[in-house]
């Protein structure tokens, strides 16, 4: 038992009920025909990998000080596929009404492909300030998933806060306000190291913040899951009649951009470790 333990379980026990609807929703798709499915599992294909990733990333990181910094790289880039899925699925099935035909609309993806590469560029580059710059490094890594969540949650944002449209006021505002709330605690967790600061010691093994972010995305992870699916459902034909779905080309394109950029910052970032001088990356990460 560490203080990693509940780190690599928190995330690999999701994993497997994400993967096991991702396989119920491949079985039970008409995938060839049915392209506007297509986001859905896609979106659902990303949030198996990212919880896996971070798995794997806290079971590995301890094996040298390198090692840890490049599995942390790895999930980075999990992280931020996760993000271009989830925006994927949202210009798909959940833009306000007002949103659907505009330029917004049109140059959405595009910029969501660009903020991956570029979050886990900045998000990578963070691990070398943590000896030196502590602050500014979390600061970083906190702006560096902040913005893409952001970028890809304005039509969210509009269609809860502003004017959703007919067709958008559904069952599934509930759960997007849920996904906003969960998300925002997961955020509080990351930043703020509590409970443990109050108690230094007692929180080691079982409760740390850490721990009780990995269960927030989670949370988070299923209500937007449940939203997008509701989106799905009961905007299809009001969806269907005023737009075309996407097109496999611009998905594909869209997930290949996004792997090259953020494979390339790995594997940059990857390569820099071995510039460095081991006073540069002596300082662990908790």
């Amino acid at each position: 038992m560490t203080n990693e333990t509940l780190n690599i379980w928190t995330h690999l026990l999701p994993f497997w009920f994400f993967a096991w609807r991702f396989v119920t929703a491949l079985c039970t798709t008409d995938i060839q025909n049915d392209s506007y499915s297509w986001p859905m599992l896609v979106y659902m294909c990303t949030s198996c990998v990212y919880p896996l990733a971070s798995s794997c990333a806290h079971t590995f990181s301890s094996m040298s000080k390198k090692a840890r910094h490049i599995c942390y790289f790895l999930d980075y880039g999990a992280v931020n596929l996760f993000s271009l899925g989830s925006a994927i699925a949202y210009s798909a099935y959940t833009f306000p009404d007002a949103l659907v035909l505009t330029a917004f609309r049109d140059y959405y993806m595009a910029l969501a492909v660009f903020n991956t590469s570029l979050s886990t560029g900045l998000s990578c580059y963070s691990r070398f300030l943590e000896v030196h710059k502590p602050g500014l490094s979390k600061l970083l890594r906190i702006l560096a998933f902040a913005y893409p969540y952001i970028w890809d949650s304005l039509p969210i944002f509009y269609r809860l806060l502003l004017f959703p449209g007919v067709s958008a006021q559904n069952e599934a505002i509930l759960y997007h306000w849920k996904h906003m709330a969960m998300t925002l605690l997961a955020s509080f967790f990351y930043s703020a190291h509590l409970p443990e600061r109050l108690a230094p010691g007692l929180f080691d093994y079982v409760g740390h913040s850490h721990q009780l972010f990995h269960v927030c995305v989670i949370l988070a992870t299923h209500m937007q899951t449940e939203a997008i699916l509701l989106d799905k459902a009961l905007r299809r034909e009001w969806l269907l009649t005023v737009s075309q779905p996407f097109s496999f080309l611009q998905i594909v394109a869209s997930l290949l951009l996004c792997l090259i950029f953020s494979l390339g910052n790995i594997i940059y970032f990857s390569a820099a470790l071995y510039w460095t001088p081991e006073s540069e990356l002596q300082k662990k990460e908790t």
